[in-house]
C-alpha cells in the first residue's frame, strides 16, 4: 500500500523548519500542495530552502520570545486566513555535564524545546478550536525516558513536552484538534553531529541506527492528515529504517 497525501490548500507551519527534518518536511509539504511557512533563526539556511520553491515562505522567529511568536503567528493567519498544521521542530541540544551547566545555557534549552512550543501552541489553537480543525505535531526523543550522559537539558525538556502534549491534547479533542508527539529515532542532521561525535555517534549507529532527515517525513506527514484519527498519543521509530533501500550490490558473471 502507498501513501499519498494531498495538502491542497493547507497551510502549515514549521518552526525550525530551515534545517534537519524540518527542512525536508516543508519541501514535501510545499510539493504535496501546501502553502508552508518555515520560522526559524537561521536566514542563511532558510533562503537556500526557499530559492525555487514558490509555495515555501519564510519567517524569521525565536520560538523562546511568547510576544514574537503571537504576532509572527497572528501575521501567518492575517495573510493566509488560517494554520492547519503546526510542527514544532525548533529544538537545542546542549552538551554538559549537569553540575557544570550554566544557569543561563539550562534557561535556554528549556526556553526553546518547551517553552517555545507552549508558546506556539497557544498562538495557533484557538484558531483551530473555531474552525474545528487542526494538527500540531511536537517533538519528543527517546532520552526522555532513557537520559543520556551530558544530556539533561535536552531530555529534561523532551520528558516535561510528553506530558504537555498529552494533557493539552486532552483539552481541545472535543473541537476536533489533534496534538501529537513523535519521537524519530537518531537521525543524521546538523544538529545531531554536533551533539553526538566521536564514541556517542558511534554507539547510536551500532545499536539503534542513524536515519536520514527524509526517513521521518512519512510519518510527520501523516499525523498532520486527517487519516491521523490520534491525539494524545507518540508515534515513535525506535530503530533507524530508511525510506529507501540501498541499491543493492551485483556480481558479475562469467
Amino acid at each position: 500500500m502507498q501513501a499519498i497525501f494531498d495538502a491542497a490548500g493547507d497551510v502549515i507551519v514549521i518552526t525550525g523548519g530551515a534545517n534537519g527534518i524540518g527542512a525536508e518536511l516543508a519541501r514535501r509539504c510545499a510539493q504535496a500542495g501546501a502553502t508552508v511557512v518555515v520560522c526559524d533563526v537561521d536566514e542563511h539556511a532558510a533562503a537556500q530552502l526557499l530559492a525555487g520553491e514558490p509555495r515555501l515562505r519564510f519567517c524569521r522567529l525565536d520560538v523562546s520570545d511568547r510576544d514574537a511568536v503571537m504576532r509572527a503567528m497572528q501575521s501567518i493567519e492575517a495573510e493566509h486566513g488560517r494554520i492547519d498544521g503546526l510542527v514544532c521542530a525548533a529544538a537545542v541540544q546542549p552538551r554538559r555535564e549537569v553540575h557544570a551547566t550554566e544557569p543561563q545555557a539550562w534557561q535556554q534549552a528549556l526556553a526553546i524545546n518547551l517553552d517555545g512550543v507552549v508558546w506556539c501552541y497557544q498562538a495557533v489553537v484557538p484558531g483551530m478550536i473555531r474552525r474545528r480543525r487542526g494538527s500540531v505535531v511536537a517533538f519528543s526523543s527517546g532520552l526522555a525516558h532513557s537520559g543520556w550522559p551530558q544530556a539533561a537539558a535536552y531530555a529534561s525538556s523532551k520528558a516535561a513536552l510528553g506530558a504537555f502534549v498529552r494533557s493539552a491534547a486532552k483539552e481541545v479533542a472535543q473541537h476536533r484538534v489533534r496534538v501529537n508527539l513523535i519521537a524519530p529515532g537518531v537521525i543524521d542532521t546538523a544538529q545531531y553531529r554536533n551533539a553526538n561525535a566521536g564514541s556517542d555517534d558511534a554507539h547510536w549507529a551500532n545499536t539503534l541506527g542513524v536515519g536520514r532527515a527524509e526517513d521521518v517525513v512519512g510519518p510527520l506527514m501523516f499525523l498532520l492528515s486527517d487519516a491521523a484519527t490520534m491525539t494524545a498519543s507518540l508515534l515513535s521509530r525506535d530503530h533507524a529504517y530508511p525510506a529507501s533501500a540501498p541499491a543493492a550490490a551485483t556480481k558479475d558473471t562469467p
